[in-house]
């Protein structure tokens, strides 16, 4: 699958309808029995953050909870049809605690924009917060148990395949090459030697960051930070079909969930 070469400057590919999507995903969680809170709301917008208990426990704990948030950026509609298309297919390990975030930026997606209604980009907003989807997003995170995993789901407008980012401090078992496996079956991997500036390998970074040197946090680095100690940034390429750019973004989770779990 060649690259089409359309976006330049910016996204210039399929738009979604947020509202209607947002709408379809609280039936899909309602019908597999997650639990839904509003954490913030806006212009009838709504910031969901849905829940799904394990349905089997080892000593009343989870194997395993995980952390996934899509739709930061509103020019980026696969993640949040990603998210519906996970909800709605249910296929989840047993044992696995799922925290899920289907939207952090609905506004940003009907002005199909990277940023919010007042062109903040939410997704450098996580050190000195000063937007309310953040300062609220925040606030909810400081209510839940840590997690063992956390997923975001982007899209590079710029990328020449999938690849991802990759924050693992402790060194636990490394996730990458086995959800790379599982992506490359469905989506073309950026194979540059250079990503955004940063070293690649078979399109894994692994940044090495030290989060207090960096002013403007993005949601990653608060949650390597606070809440997780192992997580990965999953990055479709924008360039390419919306449908080839959900099932990367769905290979990759299931893929993470799965071994991990």
């Amino acid at each position: 699958m060649l690259r089409p070469g359309k976006n330049h400057g910016g996204y210039h590919g399929e738009t979604i309808d947020i509202r209607a999507v947002l709408r379809e995903v609280e039936t899909a969680a309602q019908r597999h029995g997650w639990t839904s809170e509003v954490f913030h709301e806006r212009s009838e917008l709504k910031l969901l953050a849905l829940h799904r208990l394990p349905l089997s426990t080892l000593n009343s704990k989870p194997s395993t909870r995980t952390y996934i948030s899509a739709g930061i950026h509103g020019d980026e509609p696969a993640g949040p049809l990603a998210a519906l298309r996970l909800l709605q297919e249910n296929h989840w390990p047993d044992a696995a605690e799922i925290f899920l975030l289907p939207c952090l930026n609905p506004i940003g997606f009907t002005l199909n924009s990277r940023a919010n209604a007042e062109n903040t980009d939410l997704n450098r907003d996580y050190r000195n917060s000063k937007t309310k989807e953040i300062l609220a997003h925040i606030a909810w995170l400081e209510r839940q148990p840590k997690f063992d995993l956390y997923l975001c789901l982007h899209e590079d407008w710029e990328s020449h395949g999938f690849y991802l980012y990759e924050q693992n401090p402790d060194q636990q078992p490394s996730l990458a090459e086995k959800i790379i496996a599982a992506v490359e079956k469905v989506c073309p991997i950026d194979l540059s030697e250079s990503i955004e500036g940063r070293p690649a390998q078979n399109g894994i970074v692994r940044p090495n960051i030290s989060p207090q040197e960096r002013p403007d946090w993005p949601e990653a680095l608060y949650l390597i930070s606070h809440k997780s100690r192992q997580g990965y940034t999953l990055e479709a390429p924008s360039d390419f079909p919306l449908a080839t750019r959900v099932n990367a973004l769905v290979a990759a989770v299931n893929a993470a969930v799965w071994m991990d779990g």
